[in-house]
């Protein structure tokens, strides 16, 4: 995944830096080896991966949206109604099975939600309101937004709320009264380390950027809050 050669000497870019500038899609994550999984957390934090072979040292970049989907459990139907786990219960089998993922590595991944099953009665309703097209443009005009405000305080073009420094997301997304009170309860409730407060705070100024909001406001700190629920049911190293 992180690249290499055969011979062990020189190394070749490995899928986090082909994936450099789009999408890494890991499908059954905790079926990963879970040394490889917190091998993510160089490149997920600073953009780039460094590769050490023999005497040669090479630096790739590594600067990727990942994106990765897993089952509730090893069978993948403990969530199901009426289904009884053979392992034990249902909330001991998803526990485990769950637990093959790190802390550290859950930090650094800001969205994270539960899917439902499809079911029949699923596929005959109308589409939403909202298709693919809208979505994309209101998305394309968020990251307009994003990258005219990091350019007037003198980033890099292209620089996002994703990527831009903490001190200046922590300006750009200052929520309201409210949203204050709301993050300060909420680092304490839910442990958040100093990574996660700041993630939180750069996925609220995404949602209301794609709001067209010109200020953080407290629904959209709570927004940002719910998607990092699941991690922080473990313990979240900092």
């Amino acid at each position: 995944m992180f690249g290499g050669s055969d011979s062990g000497i020189g190394a070749r870019p490995g899928e986090v830096s082909l994936a450099h500038g789009g999408v890494l899609f890991l499908d059954e994550l905790p079926e990963f080896n879970g040394q490889v999984l917190d091998s993510l957390r160089q490149p997920l934090e600073t953009g780039n991966v460094m590769i050490a072979r023999a005497n040669h040292r090479v630096t790739y970049p590594a600067r990727f949206q990942l994106v990765a989907a897993m089952n509730p459990c090893r069978c993948g139907q403990a969530t199901e109604p009426g289904f009884a786990c053979r392992r034990g219960p249902n909330e001991r089998c998803v526990a485990q099975y769950q637990a093959r993922l790190s802390g550290p590595l859950l930090d650094r991944i800001d969205l994270q939600i539960e899917v439902p099953a499809v079911s029949a009665a699923d596929l005959i309703l109308p589409p939403p309101e909202e298709g693919s097209a809208e979505a994309a443009a209101r998305v394309a005009a968020a990251r307009t937004r994003q990258e005219r405000r990091y350019a007037e305080a003198g980033q890099p073009p292209g620089t996002t709320n994703a990527s831009c420094p903490a001190t200046l997301i922590e300006e750009a997304a200052r929520p309201d009264a409210d949203g204050m009170a709301l993050i300060r309860d909420a680092a304490d409730a839910m442990r958040l380390s100093a990574r996660g407060f700041h993630r939180v705070l750069r996925v609220a100024r995404t949602l209301a950027d794609l709001d067209g909001e010109a200020r953080v406001r407290r629904l959209h700190l709570a927004e940002a809050l719910s998607y990092r629920s699941q991690a922080d049911r473990r313990t979240v190293a900092a």
